[in-house]
């Protein structure tokens, strides 16, 4: 059992189709400051606001899930908690799930702080799809998949990583 506690901005969100690929189950991260403006959930930026919970009750949640192809971690920013995403990314794998990680920092700035602490090439290597970047809202668009802004960039996380350069996943290109 872990006694790592993570602070989510709303209950687990099970069944979603716009968080990613395939039914997805959304776990909101509470805490950010890109304070992006035009952000669509500007109530997760407070890292005083949402709610404690214990990584392991969120893990035996999606146990119980059926139908499911993957876990969407979304915020706030899950990067600001990355002992508990990291966690959470190590269980999913383990029930034969999919991830998607949602941050407003870019890639080149996740692989900057990996030479710092470890745990974001930890993160990034346990990650299957990045959508990073900071929500702009002067590139907002409808004609992107699965993000706001034009900017935002979907990437094979692992591929990035071990190629030390985004890599951009073609079919949401």
């Amino acid at each position: 059992m872990s006694s790592i506690k993570v602070r989510l901005a709303a209950p687990i969100q099970p069944d979603s189709i716009v968080d990613g690929e395939g039914i997805r189950t959304v776990i909101w991260f509470q805490g950010c400051s890109h304070n992006c403006y035009g952000c669509h959930n500007p109530e997760s930026h407070d890292f005083k606001a949402g709610f404690d919970k214990d990584v392991d009750e969120i893990v035996d949640e999606l146990k119980k899930l059926e139908f499911q192809d993957g876990v969407t971690f979304s915020g706030g920013d899950p990067m600001f908690q990355p002992e508990a995403l990291l966690y959470l990314l190590k269980e999913i794998k383990k029930l034969n799930l999919n991830s998607w990680v949602y941050t407003g920092f870019t890639f080149e700035e996740l692989l900057e702080l990996s030479k710092k602490k470890e745990i974001y090439a930890d993160i990034l290597n346990n990650t299957d799809v990045l959508v990073d970047g900071r929500f702009e809202m002067d590139k907002r668009s409808f004609n992107v998949v699965f993000r706001g802004s034009s900017n935002q960039r979907i990437l094979d996380a692992k591929k990035s990583y071990k190629q030390g350069k985004a890599v951009i996943i073609e079919k949401y290109a």
